[in-house]
């Protein structure tokens, strides 16, 4: 209908249009703008992480004594174990390979800028270091283009999964193969990534295969082990292998099994923590006990616990005055979380602009251009490091700095860092000792030398780190934003620690102020608080950090969370990614089940025929379906008039309508058959419901006319094309769920039975049978249909789950939210007070964004 001419009969006439918002217009489907990227998507199926309890598993618990949950366990556990040893072998790997490729870099381009800092052929020392930087990042950026998934840090999508979303190709062979080599390349090419996001993508997806013993991408890759074949134990090892990666990246197992709490599962138990903790304690040891070894020559020695370790913080030996920190120090670091908060959200900003314009100008493009991309930023870099350490880098003198014992590699101390780029023999380049050395060297640097670096160095290196990270991080490399974030914050701190020492005069330790910078500029970013508080403890191996450093991880949470949320959840945002948080706002409540179900339902009878089990899947996208039946008894009570007398009476109407068209749907998919007896069943002379004429009741209307039935309703009986409207549309009660996979699995294996004989001739499949398939389950479209015999019928009742949780429609937001979540459900029925199905509520009816948009419908609407 046209607004009208006036402004006041447009505000009457379009009032429902005008107060919805775009956000709001775009999650019920009718209109599409250019935010809609940042809107959760469909298309995002969930895991099933609650337990189907039907037959063939009862069949599995009733077989289940204690010395077989005994086995179970025990096989549990040694593959924790097993995951934890992977992980860092896995660590051990990526360490070795950046740590070769970096030494021979730096040594060559070391070597040469040496000799043409007097011959005056510095460009071609350029060249050499553009070639070693942008032949890496080629092979970095290839290998994502052979699986997309393995491009950035991982973390987003690994608490996408654990949040319950189910993202493709996430925790496959080949992402992991990718990742794993891709990262070192981009490590060693000298961008601003670090390697210890990606390897708790890593761990994830190792904690996710191995005890699958199985491979997608290598399909010869299978043993018969029938142990974990389920999304619920699936979620666990991930867990423990997302942990692992932490333990083995940062040498901090309590810090890691933290961050999986924290940061990714959204479903937790006792037993599993301390599985969790297991299998980090067991990677952070293999990996410390090769990396000793082949570092030191001292196997067993566990010197070096993680691939990061910021060593030991202490006073030089006889300074009496020399203090860690003291409680006025409290008070800068206060400021500091402050504004690690502000830059940590500046960052952020910047950051998603750039991913909001790579999804719309670069994504949508062939994808040589996003190696184009990669090529470009590796080429700037290298530039812009190249010429700051050249132009802007000052040359002090080697007497300057104080060194402390603390080893950044086999056999170097801290001096043996030092670049003397440009300079004469006794003195060194501040900012090349910053750019030209791994940034594991840097941190140290900046955290234990003193005096060595100016404050117009450390203002140039902040500035220049925090843009090209920013501008790398997004890029189609595998790449890692935590050590880039610490470099940074570490650069800050020490900005901070020599204007206090310098225009103050304070007595202060410009480590300790190097550490809180780096926390400050981290917690500022990613927003995380108990997990990082704990990993930096353990990386500096110095319990009196603890409360600085918590204390300004809360600060620059709270300031950061005052503008932006942190990065990853920014990232999982522009993917629309529909993650649930811990829980809904207060005003949600004002909200019900009813409110927010959907109510366009499509469902199946305890016994149904092929033919109309195939016209379902063929004809839906849903993932599980209510099994139901009429309610005959109650045939009278049901209808009187033109009235329900259901308690439900307004969802009652847009049911009718809703299955009315479900019969037209299947009707028209009926055609496309290969058996001239499915493609028969539908007339084309059936009546269709026309629309309802303005003020006339579409009920009534639908009530007055004759519609085409389903092809099959009750294998004892179909439908008479003389029933009225009203006998094809009685009650539903609802009896169980059964999920798209194993009616799938049941047609293709055969399950049915035929109309002269009784169920108890259907073939029975057990446990094993249906999870054979896991996690790949075939697909509708496989099926050939010239096989299927459409008269035959498939007997439900024993695959369904025939005890989902159900919420009544009065049930408030917060407390379908609380169970949804806690138990990790993928679809939650909505059951009235007689046992009849109105709606049911996935993930994405629970989503920030679609309980919005129905609360200011609400709003509207009172």
């Amino acid at each position: 209908m046209a607004c009208c001419g006036n402004c006041l009969c447009c505000q009457c006439c379009c009032r429902e249009g005008e107060t919805r918002t775009p956000e709001e217009l775009t999650i019920l489907g009718e209109i599409r703008d250019e935010e809609d990227e940042i809107l959760p998507r469909k298309d995002y199926e969930s895991l099933d992480y609650d337990r189907c309890i039907n037959e063939p598993y009862v069949e599995v618990l009733e077989g289940m004594d204690n010395k077989k949950a005994k086995k179970y366990e025990a096989v549990r556990w040694m593959m924790v174990f097993a995951i934890g040893v992977t992980v860092g072998l896995v660590g051990l790997f990526v360490d070795s390979f950046v740590r070769l490729f970096t030494t021979i870099k730096f040594s060559l381009v070391g070597d040469s800028v040496e000799k043409c800092s007097n011959k005056g052929c510095l460009s071609l020392s350029l060249l050499e270091l553009l070639a070693f930087n942008m032949t890496f990042v080629f092979i970095a950026s290839v290998l994502v283009l052979i699986e997309p998934v393995a491009a950035g840090s991982g973390i987003p999508e690994i608490k996408s999964y654990l949040n319950g979303v189910k993202i493709p190709g996430i925790v496959r062979l080949r992402t992991f193969l990718c990742k794993a080599a891709g990262v070192l390349f981009s490590v060693s090419g000298g961008l601003f990534v670090g390697k210890e996001g990606p390897m708790i993508h890593s761990g994830a997806i190792v904690g996710a295969g191995l005890p699958q013993f199985q491979s997608i991408t290598f399909k010869r890759i299978k043993f018969d082990f029938p142990y974990f074949r389920s999304d619920r134990d699936k979620r666990d090892f991930v867990s423990a292998g997302a942990a692992a990666g932490v333990a083995a990246a940062f040498g901090a197992p309590i810090g890691g099994t933290l961050f999986s709490l924290e940061e990714g599962s959204s479903f937790w138990n006792q037993a599993l923590t301390w599985k969790v903790l297991f299998c980090s304690m067991s990677s952070t040891f293999t990996l410390n006990f090769f990396r000793s070894g082949i570092n030191f020559n001292k196997w067993g020695s566990f010197q070096l616990p993680g691939l990061l370790n910021f060593g030991e913080f202490k006073c030089q030996d006889g300074d009496k005055n020399c203090h860690l920190w003291t409680a006025v120090d409290l008070a800068f670091f206060v400021l500091m979380g402050v504004v690690g908060g502000l830059l940590g959200a500046l960052f952020n900003c910047m950051n998603r602009s750039l991913a909001k314009y790579r999804i719309r100008h670069i994504h949508p493009k062939a994808k040589f251009v996003r190696v184009l991309e990669s090529l470009l930023v590796a080429m700037v870099t290298t530039v812009v490091i190249f010429a700051a350490s050249m132009l802007l880098g000052e040359c002090r003198e080697l007497s300057s700095p104080t060194t402390y014992n603390t080893t950044v590699s086999s056999s170097e101390d801290i001096n043996s860092t030092i670049r003397q780029f440009f300079c004469t023999n006794k003195t060194y380049n501040d900012m090349a000792t910053l750019f030209f050395n791994p940034q594991e060297a840097a941190i140290h640097q900046l955290f234990h030398q003193d005096g060595t670096f100016s404050p117009v160095t450390l203002s140039v290196f902040f500035l220049l780190y925090f843009l090209l990270a920013c501008w790398t991080y997004g890029v189609s490399v595998p790449s890692g934003l935590f050590v880039p974030s610490l470099l940074c914050g570490a650069a800050f701190g020490r900005l901070v620690a020599n204007i206090l020492k310098v225009k103050l005069g304070l007595h202060i330790y410009s480590g300790t102020f190097a550490l809180i910078g780096a926390a400050a500029f981290l917690g500022g970013v990613v927003r995380m608080t108990i997990s990082l508080t704990v990993i930096l403890i353990e990386s500096t191996n110095e319990i009196t950090y603890g409360l600085p450093i918590m204390i300004t991880l809360m600060v620059a949470k709270w300031t950061g969370d005052f503008f932006n949320k942190g990065i990853y959840d920014i990232h999982i945002e522009l993917r629309g990614v529909p993650l649930l948080d811990w829980d809904t706002e207060v005003e949600m409540d004002k909200l019900t089940a009813s409110d927010i179900m959907e109510t366009n339902l499509t469902y199946v009878y305890p016994h149904t025929r092929v033919q109309s089990l195939v016209s379902i899947l063929r004809t839906t996208v849903y993932h599980a379906f209510p099994v139901v039946t009429e309610n005959r008894q109650n045939e009278q009570d049901f209808m009187k008039g033109n009235i329900l007398v259901s308690n439900n009476i307004r969802f009652k109407k847009s049911s009718v309508v809703s299955r009315a068209g479900e019969q037209r749907r299947r009707c028209q998919s009926m055609k496309s058959y290969p058996s001239s007896e499915l493609r028969n069943v539908c007339d084309e002379q059936n009546a269709v419901v026309e629309p309802a004429e303005e003020g006339e009741d579409m009920l009534q209307q639908m009530l007055e006319r004759r519609h085409a039935p389903y092809p099959n309703l009750y294998p004892d009986q179909s439908p008479s094309e003389e029933w009225t409207m009203e006998e094809r549309f009685r009650p539903l009660t609802f009896h169980g769920i059964i999920l798209r996979s194993q009616l799938v699995n049941l047609l293709i294996r055969g399950v049915c039975y035929a109309e002269n004989q009784s169920s108890a001739s259907q073939p029975r499949l057990n446990y094993a049978e249906m999870t054979e398939d896991y996690p790949r389950y075939p697909d509708i479209h496989d099926l050939d249909l010239a096989l299927l015999n459409p008269r035959m019928i498939v007997d439900v009742t024993t695959y369904m789950n025939p005890c989902p949780y159900t919420v009544s429609p009065n049930t408030r937001i917060s407390q379908v939210f609380g169970l949804f979540r806690t138990m990790g459900l993928r679809h939650l029925p909505v059951v009235n007070a007689v046992g009849e199905i109105v709606g049911i509520i996935t993930r994405h009816n629970l989503t920030h964004e679609f309980l919005g948009a129905k609360l200011r419908q609400h709003y509207i609407t009172v």
